[in-house]
């Protein structure tokens, strides 16, 4: 299971506009005017059709059933974000709260559209499940990304920065003894301590 499938241009935190062309400016604006119009919500179980469609359109995430997906969107929504733009799904994270740690989210996956690019999405998407009440009492985030998932990697280092907490990293399931040589390794990435009250 891959934990995110996010594009490059999601991972970088910020850049020197100086450097941009007439119409590289014009898009960065156009990206946020994006940004603004982009809805934030808990998903719902008619979501699961969708969610599943979205999944499909995002390697290399693992597809999964749609029951699974439905189940993320009604079970596990208040651990989880839908994002709208002009009334179509454009992302989707699953998450939940770890059953014998309840201080832990833990981030399935990340998904986001082609056209949902470019905004910082994915890390708006998981803020939004922190800041829930909900998770109030979490203090600690775990995900899995595989070793060449360059975005994936760039989207939690960037997050651990923002909430100003430690990273460790650790082979969770391993190629060979998990796996039998037909996925890569998913290596463990855990974010915290971090105080959820503090973000914005």
């Amino acid at each position: 299971m891959n934990a995110t499938s996010v594009s490059a241009s999601q991972s970088a935190s910020s850049h020197d506009s100086s450097d941009e062309s007439p119409e590289e400016k014009v898009a960065a604006r156009q990206g946020e005017a994006c940004k603004s119009q982009v809805l934030l919500r808990k998903p719902a179980s008619e979501d699961g059709a969708e969610v599943h469609r979205l999944i499909s359109r995002c390697p290399p995430l693992d597809e999964n059933s749609i029951y699974c997906n439905l189940l993320q969107a009604t079970h596990f929504a208040d651990t989880s974000v839908a994002a709208e733009l002009d009334g179509q799904l454009v992302g989707f994270v699953s998450g939940y709260l770890i059953p014998a740690r309840a201080d832990t989210l833990f981030v399935w996956q990340v998904a986001v559209a082609e056209e949902g690019r470019g905004m910082g999405l994915a890390g708006r998407m998981i803020r939004d499940i922190l800041a829930r009440p909900h998770c109030q009492q979490v203090r600690y985030l775990e995900t899995t990304i595989t070793p060449d998932n360059k975005a994936s990697w760039a989207l939690f280092r960037g997050l651990a920065r923002r909430l100003d907490a430690g990273l460790e990293e650790s082979v969770m399931f391993d190629r060979e003894r998990h796996f039998k040589g037909a996925h890569d390794s998913e290596m463990l990435l855990r974010i915290g301590p971090f105080d959820t009250r503090a973000q914005g």
